[in-house]
């Protein structure tokens, strides 16, 4: 089955988490939405792509809340040979003074077009490996500095020998956020200038050919949601043969900064938002992040009564998006009402199904779904709480507002 993908150039697209179905849960919040729309946009567009990321065999966490409201965490199993088929290529990679092997499972990503993307899940969980390596790749975010530090050297590290390994040819590498940053230093091994061609004091990394082949994307606003590691921790559990001082060259001179990292070993840089990329460019003053507003995948994403409304109103929306702009003049008010009250009356009746509470449909229901940790304001959405509205109506059309409401 792999060899359909290797036999072209891909950008490889590493990801700590991805959402690739409900079912698999690589994934926590906004960071694996994004790298999983990003490769359903790829395969639908036959894009050449292969995406990176870890096994996560325990997922983030399944949430419960008990009676006094509090919440209670559990591991989410899943099963891989059920979505997913094991590769026999295996690498090393040192950590912690331990040789630790990292196998990959692939994950067919299926267009609605017909197209097809790789995605390797990292594996760490192999005969191998010691009982404490074995778990590396467990549990998403998982664990205190020593473990996310193991499971970012495989990320990073381990990923991009993997492919090599596989037989992929990377023309291009694309960080999603700095967790994978150190694919960087991975690179800057491979490629370095012969003796002959330095001057006296200069480094023999190729560093220009590094940031020629990588891209960055940041996402978060704020210091504290970006990776640091203490030095005298990264010299006991990094060992890929580098002077800490080249590494502190460039991640930072206090700690290993993952985003700082990243930031100089990549030739384009990118925020989520316009404003989020004037944050950026104020956090890191130096580097020019450019802004690319966040998107999704609107087939994905489209509940199945506005997919017909859109299929009949508006035909080739999920292909070209755009179209979704002529839903003001082209739709009915009346239809997008009968589409929205259908689809509230599907979600009730699931709620229902899963946890035995009735909600009302004459009142709104909000979807909380933040990640929660604390640099996220979890509890920001209920800081000004106002009484709710009959929503038993459909309201004043509002052409401009009900354009952006409706193509949700």
């Amino acid at each position: 089955m792999l060899d359909e993908f290797i036999h072209e150039p891909r950008i490889a697209y590493f990801s700590m988490e991805i959402a690739l179905r409900n079912e698999i849960p690589t994934y926590a919040g906004g960071l694996g939405i994004l790298a999983g729309d990003t490769m359903r946009s790829a395969t639908d567009l036959e894009l050449p792509m292969v995406a990176v990321s870890l096994m996560s065999r325990a997922g983030y966490f399944r949430q419960e809340i008990d009676a006094q409201g509090r919440q209670l965490e559990h591991p989410e199993i899943w099963d891989p040979k059920r979505w997913a088929q094991p590769l026999d290529a295996k690498i090393a990679v040192p950590i912690d003074g331990r040789t630790v092997w990292i196998g990959a499972w692939l994950y067919v990503l299926e267009g609605s077009m017909g197209g097809r993307q790789p995605v390797l899940l990292l594996d760490t969980d192999l005969n191998e490996n010691s009982s404490d390596d074995r778990e590396i790749t467990h549990y998403l975010y998982g664990g205190d500095n020593v473990y996310r530090l193991k499971q970012e050297i495989v990320l990073g590290i381990g990923g991009v020998r993997l492919l090599q390994a596989l037989g992929f040819t990377i023309r291009h590498f694309h960080m999603n956020e700095g967790h994978s940053a150190l694919l960087g230093l991975e690179l800057m091994r491979r490629y370095t200038y012969s003796t002959e061609e330095l001057r006296p004091g200069e480094s023999h990394y190729d560093l220009p050919r590094v940031r020629d082949l990588c891209s960055f994307t940041t996402h978060t606003p704020v210091e504290v949601g970006h990776d640091r590691f203490p030095y005298d921790l990264v010299q006991r559990i990094l060992d890929n043969g580098f002077d800490i001082e080249i590494i502190k060259g460039l991640a930072g001179e206090d700690s290993l900064n993952m985003t700082r990292l990243a930031l100089n070993l990549s030739e384009y840089i990118n925020g989520v938002a316009k404003k989020h990329a004037e944050v950026s460019n104020a956090m890191f003053p130096g580097y020019r992040v450019h802004a690319i507003t966040n998107g999704v995948h609107p087939f994905i994403w489209t509940t199945e009564n506005f997919r017909q409304l859109y299929d009949h109103y508006l035909p080739g929306w999920c292909h070209e998006p755009q179209l979704l702009t002529r839903a003001d003049c082209c739709i009915p008010d009346t239809a997008i009402w009968e589409a929205h009250v259908q689809a509230k009356q599907h979600l009730i009746e699931k709620v229902q199904a899963l946890t035995g509470v009735a909600l009302q449909p004459n009142i709104p229901i909000f979807g909380f779904a933040r990640r929660m940790t604390a640099y996220k304001r979890p509890d920001l959405l209920f800081s000004d709480l106002a009484v709710a509205g009959d929503c038993t109506q459909p309201p004043v059309p509002d052409r401009a507002r009900r354009q952006g409401a409706s193509a949700r």
